[in-house]
């Protein structure tokens, strides 16, 4: 009898971001400190570079590599990056002082949003933006929609 072969595997329904470092081995070491990330896999390339590695914070699997230049170049080599990685924990708080702790740069500090979460922003050593989150309080669209224009203007 054949195996059936699914079209999207099984713990990858979503977005899975994929990262690439500069340091890909320091990176992961890193994230198991601070994300208390679980390293699922890692490909070995003979030059000591990650070619690949699937590491799972808080339930999100996250892909990784080192940088190859035929491939894509890391935050640090870029100079930055434009996106945020947002990862929903049961504490945010006691999660960020242990990334915190562990060499993790707090951008935007632990607060209660007006939508609902209790949130702050990231940056990892390898240049990453990561956002963790609570959520605290359901909030209706529409409510959602009069706390913005309150608290931005305009309502």
């Amino acid at each position: 009898m054949a195996k059936t072969i699914l079209p999207i595997p099984v713990g990858f329904e979503h977005a899975t971001p994929y990262l690439v470092c500069k340091n890909a081995a320091l990176a992961i070491e890193f994230y198991k400190q601070a994300f208390g990330a679980t390293e699922l896999y890692r490909i070995s390339m003979p030059d000591g570079r990650v070619g690949h590695a699937e590491i799972k914070v808080a339930g999100a699997t996250i892909m990784l590599s080192d940088e190859f230049p035929e491939h894509g170049q890391s935050p640090a080599t870029l100079g930055g990056t434009t996106v945020s990685i947002l990862v929903y924990v049961a504490d945010v708080d006691a999660f960020v002082a242990r990334a915190v702790a562990a060499g993790a740069t707090l951008t935007r500090p632990v607060q209660d949003q007006f939508y609902g979460d209790r949130s702050c922003r990231l940056l990892d050593p390898a240049g990453h933006n990561w956002s963790f989150a609570s959520h605290i309080e359901d909030v209706s669209r529409e409510e959602i929609q009069s706390r913005a224009q309150k608290l931005f203007g305009g309502g």
